[in-house]
């Protein structure tokens, strides 16, 4: 495991720095999101679409749980899973196939489903300190490393 600490200022750099991780995707990865309310989430969301090519107007898809967007290089599955009551409602959804397709996804509130999780997904934390500033956050970005995926 590593993770890399990067601290934004500004909703810019948020966004910024969710482009070039969008840039660097590979299908089949999964990026699990997690950060309190009002954290950046969104825009560090928006960002990673971006950086997927992806034009069309990106929110949290809340009350779907699930959006997909297939207009990038590969496709998003977006996923927001804070209204979950129960992982099951995960497998009426049909997770697998997005977890382990072609695309990319992206899963906001992560913690929630955390027992059905790819061992090697990509764990980002978005975490604020009012005493460095309003807009100034901090985003750990951990990888599980260079292990086998399971194929």
């Amino acid at each position: 495991m590593s993770t890399k600490i990067y601290e934004t200022f500004r909703p810019e750099e948020t966004f910024a720095l969710g482009r070039t991780l969008g840039e660097q995707a590979q299908a089949g990865t999964v990026y699990c999101l997690d950060g309190d309310l009002g954290a950046g989430k969104t825009v560090f969301t928006q960002g990673f679409a971006a950086g997927l090519g992806i034009k069309e107007p990106v929110n949290s898809p809340t009350f779907t749980i699930l959006q997909v967007y297939d207009e990038g290089r590969l496709p998003l599955y977006h996923f927001d899973v804070y209204r979950i009551g129960d992982v099951e409602e995960m497998d009426e959804i049909g997770y697998e196939e997005y977890f382990y397709g072609e695309g990319v996804c992206l899963i906001e509130w992560s913690a929630l489903i955390a027992e059905i999780l790819p061992p090697e997904a990509v764990h980002i934390r978005i975490d604020r300190d009012p005493h460095k500033g309003y807009d100034y956050r901090q985003i750990a970005i951990e990888e599980a490393g260079s292990g086998e995926r399971g194929e």
